[in-house]
């Protein structure tokens, strides 16, 4: 085992109170896309005649909430995508007593899939699902079964939103003032799949008080210098070696 990957686990089994704040990189392992890699959604495009960052906006799905559906439907949702060790990982750690928090970037519901129960999610959920008009609340079924590109509300027949935070809509306060506070209490701030250069989100780092700051992301980011532990490698392999936590098997394996 790496030097790294035995500090790790070293200040795992010291810790009481982990938080783990994560990205698109703990999801690429279960097949879903990142935005900002070389081969993720912003640089691929998809054919679409506006930048994804566009047809994100608040303001896009306003004006064109078909063409945004056609790019949320086609590029945004993945119903198929399991947990993969790095989510079962952290659930067993929480299930330990161990970990206090998730604090994710991410909108697909993996983390809660795997077991997890203190999930924070920062930028909502392709779960949950608002009518506009009345507020009637929907599962992920009414986007993916609607036979209308846009999904319509059975009591009201108003537009239906996901709740996603779209580019031009701000963070909810409740939610980003608890991942602050946890952070702060946090014994170890373990980091994992994320760049940690989008605002605010990434400024939550600088609320973590203690010495124990790992990370886990493939590429550099802002605070390498500041960590105790930089690991190199998938999420998934790391904390599901560390935790003893197998990929599970193909189904008729």
């Amino acid at each position: 085992m790496k030097d790294n990957w035995k500090i790790l686990e070293d200040f795992i089994e010291q810790s009481k109170r982990i938080v783990f704040f994560g990205g698109a990189g703990i999801s690429t392992e279960s097949g879903i896309p990142d935005f900002r890699s070389a081969s993720g959604l912003y640089s691929k495009g998809g054919g679409y005649a506006y930048p994804p960052e566009v047809m994100l906006s608040r303001s896009f799905f306003m004006r064109e909430p078909e063409l945004f559906y056609s790019f949320y439907r086609g590029e945004m949702l993945h119903p198929e995508a399991k947990p993969n060790p790095g989510h079962r990982a952290l659930a067993e750690l929480e299930k330990r007593g161990k970990l206090t928090a998730v604090i994710t970037q991410n909108i697909d519901g993996l983390h809660q899939l795997a077991g997890s129960r203190h999930v924070l999610e920062l930028h909502g959920s392709v779960l949950r699902n608002t009518c506009m008009e009345c507020g009637a609340s929907y599962g992920l079924e009414a986007v993916t079964d609607s036979p209308e590109i846009i999904p319509r509300c059975s009591v009201c027949g108003g537009m239906i939103k996901p709740d996603v935070v779209l580019y031009e809509e701000g963070l909810d306060a409740a939610v980003l003032n608890e991942a602050a506070y946890r952070i702060a209490e946090a014994d170890l701030l373990l980091v994992g799949g994320t760049s940690l250069t989008v605002q605010p989100a990434a400024g939550l780092v600088r609320r973590f008080r203690g010495d124990k700051l790992a990370l886990i992301n493939r590429n550099p980011t802002p605070y390498d210098a500041d960590a105790a532990c930089v690991i190199r490698e998938p999420i998934g392999q790391v904390l599901g070696s560390i935790l003893g936590i197998e990929e599970e098997p193909a189904p008729g394996f």
